[in-house]
């Protein structure tokens, strides 16, 4: 048996013309979490990354600060779902950013009406009534994320660490669970910048350890690093 650790990605700059870069809070998440990885002696035998730069970035720091020296791995699998082209569908009106961007500042909380936007728009996606109208259906996303997973399972390393984002962990996490795959994005929306989600692996058999811990951002004076996007 081996050990797959799912680390979310730190903080991007949500609200910026260039969401898929690190925020300087992202950059301290990450590094943080390599620092307590160090520090309670985990070290991997294989580093996975997702295609994005904020997958990168996530992993460039937190490897630096753990000290550890694997081979690196890109998969396409850990990829995140296209949110501008899944808000677009949903309302063709926001598909600028500078539309989304002029419609979140008029509501009173932003946060929390991007997020009511952003559930109805993934709800509009998985739904399985507009497959054809998106480059990335949810079925061929949902197969991609479980497929990186088996493939990682199956890798000869004994401990993986897979930089990656909340829709490919959420996915994972569902199947493991037996979950109706229609609800996996009730799991994406608790999980934490740089959280870790834990797998048992095994060519024939995985299963969920543990989801969304951020004990490496647990001191008292760190209250300010939980961040959800």
């Amino acid at each position: 048996m081996g050990s797959l650790l799912l680390i979310r990605h730190g903080q991007a700059c949500f609200g910026s013309a260039d969401y898929d870069r690190l925020s300087a809070l992202g950059e301290l998440q990450s590094q943080r979490l390599g620092q307590w990885l160090k520090q309670t002696g985990q070290a991997p035998d294989l580093i996975a990354v997702g295609p994005l730069r904020r997958h990168v970035q996530t992993a460039d720091l937190c490897v630096a600060a753990a000290g550890a020296t694997a081979p690196r791995i890109c998969v396409a699998g850990l990829d995140e779902l296209d949110h501008a082209e899944i808000l677009a569908r949903h309302r063709p009106d926001l598909a600028t950013a500078e539309q989304l961007h002029a419609e979140m500042a008029r509501a009173d909380d932003p946060h929390r009406a991007f997020q009511h936007l952003f559930a109805a728009a993934v709800a509009r996606w998985t739904g399985g009534e507009f497959d054809a109208q998106y480059t990335r259906s949810w079925p061929a996303f949902r197969a991609a994320a479980l497929q990186a997973l088996r493939a990682l399972a199956a890798h000869e390393a004994r401990t993986i660490w897979a930089f990656t984002s909340g829709g490919p962990i959420a996915v994972m996490v569902n199947a493991l669970l037996g979950a109706p795959a229609g609800q996996a994005f009730a799991l994406s929306w608790p999980l934490v910048n740089t959280s870790l989600t834990r797998v048992k692996t095994g060519a024939q058999r995985q299963s969920l350890v543990s989801y969304n811990s951020w004990p490496h951002l647990e001191h008292a004076d760190a209250g300010h690093l939980v961040t959800h996007r």
